[in-house]
C-alpha cells in the first residue's frame, strides 16, 4: 500500500492519470484511509486551477520576461 510520501512523490502523475493502474489502484488504497493526504490532493488541484487561470490573463511577452529572468539566474551544474 502507498504511504503519505509516496503519494506526494508521485502525485503529479497520479492526477495527470499516468501512473501505472497498480500504482494508482494502490494510491486510491492509501486516499481511502487518509484523509490528510485526501485534502492534500484537493489543494493541489485547486492550486493547479488556479495557476492555468492565471496564466490564461498574462500577456506572452510578460511570460517570455520571466523565463529569460528565470535562465539567467538559475545556476547551471
Amino acid at each position: 500500500m502507498s504511504t503519505c510520501k509516496d503519494v506526494i512523490t508521485f502525485l503529479d502523475d497520479y492526477v495527470a492519470e499516468t501512473l501505472p493502474p497498480e500504482r494508482r489502484e494502490s494510491f486510491d488504497r492509501h486516499l481511502a484511509a487518509c484523509a490528510s493526504c485526501v485534502a492534500y490532493l484537493a489543494s493541489y488541484r485547486t492550486t493547479i486551477t488556479l495557476a492555468k487561470a492565471t496564466i490564461e490573463d498574462i500577456p506572452p511577452e510578460v511570460i517570455t520576461a520571466i523565463l529569460a529572468t528565470l535562465a539567467r539566474n538559475t545556476p547551471r551544474t
